[in-house]
């Protein structure tokens, strides 16, 4: 099966070697990855088959045509799912922390796709093998997704995200006690060359902004309200970290250190004990607003905050 994929450079993008720039584009590539793929011809730029030595530049159209062989067959799975919405052209999801969003590599079974495809025929939208998915959430980050039912929602929806229309807000628990009670993180993101799985803030990365208002402080932590401008892999993880307030409990981020800025004696147990309790980063989507693709009418869903994100602002609130 080979994997169509086509990149239009943007009209604020540096000179970059191609292979730098697409390795730091597309997810899981590795530079070595790539130069093979270009060498093999498997990659052209404005038509024309280039060295991965090429500098892109604005307005360039890359087109990847990479043979990944047959994945495995999604299968549809009866899998119980929060449903806050749902008619002829979408449905609401509440997502739960640790369901993957679609089928990828080493995860084809227990996902939202599997899940709905159970739900009703999800099979006949195909478009980048994530069957109606318009966004997605990390695996585990819990709350509100919208999934298209049909081509016609789907391409409405798509456009929304992104010409960043929809609406978006999280809350997390975040390490620090901020200086500014406001702010806006606006930093590029790109993947860490020392960890591909990582999205760091990188100079020529992707345009990335992050809102956030602090709700309460308890000391060593944050409870926050983030509002995305931007929809990038990691966004709200990694711009947090990257101003040193990591979303509590992120393992790839920073959020699981009991010892975090010093902290020590009961404060330290303690922190270790909220830990237990959440075994993933404490971050939620808590609002999703698109218009219908249809109708054009509104529709706006908040989810409540999970059990276990609940269960620490209370013990953090009962030590006030």
């Amino acid at each position: 099966m080979k994997n169509n994929l086509q990149i239009l450079v943007s009209a604020g993008q540096k000179k970059e070697r191609l292979d730098r720039y697409l390795t730091n584009r597309i997810e899981n590539a590795t530079r070595t990855k790539v130069q093979v793929a270009i060498k093999k011809k498997e990659i052209l730029v404005n038509g024309k088959f280039v060295k991965s030595s090429y500098n892109i530049l604005p307005g360039d159209l890359i087109i990847i045509n990479i043979d990944k062989g047959e994945p495995p067959e999604v299968l549809a799975e009866n899998i119980p799912l929060e449903i806050f919405f749902e008619d002829q052209d979408l449905i609401i999801v509440n997502k739960p922390a640790g369901m993957v969003t679609h089928p990828a590599y080493k995860n084809y079974s227990g996902t939202l796709v599997n899940a709905l495809m159970h739900r009703f025929n999800l099979q006949k939208l195909s478009v980048n093998e994530r069957p109606g998915i318009v966004h997605r959430l990390d695996k585990d980050t819990s709350g509100l997704l919208v999934v298209a039912k049909n081509e016609t929602a789907l391409q409405k929806l798509a456009k929304q995200f992104a010409l960043k229309t929809s609406k978006r807000t999280y809350h997390a628990i975040v390490w620090g006690i901020f200086k500014q009670k406001k702010g806006l993180i606006d930093a590029p993101l790109g993947r860490s060359k020392s960890d591909r799985k990582k999205i760091v803030v990188v100079e020529g990365g992707k345009p990335a902004i992050t809102e956030y208002e602090v709700l309460e402080e308890f000391g060593f932590l944050s409870l926050i309200k983030l509002n995305l401008r931007t929809g990038r892999t990691h966004q709200i993880r990694s711009h947090l970290n990257s101003i040193h307030h990591p979303v509590f409990g992120d393992p790839a981020y920073g959020g699981r250190n009991s010892s975090w800025n010093g902290l020590a004696g009961k404060k330290k147990i303690l922190v270790q004990n909220l830990l237990e309790i959440c075994q993933r980063q404490a971050l939620h989507a808590t609002l999703l607003g698109v218009k219908h693709p249809t109708t054009g009418k509104e529709l706006i869903f908040s989810s409540p905050l999970p059990n276990d994100i609940n269960t620490i602002l209370n013990k953090l609130r009962n030590l006030k």
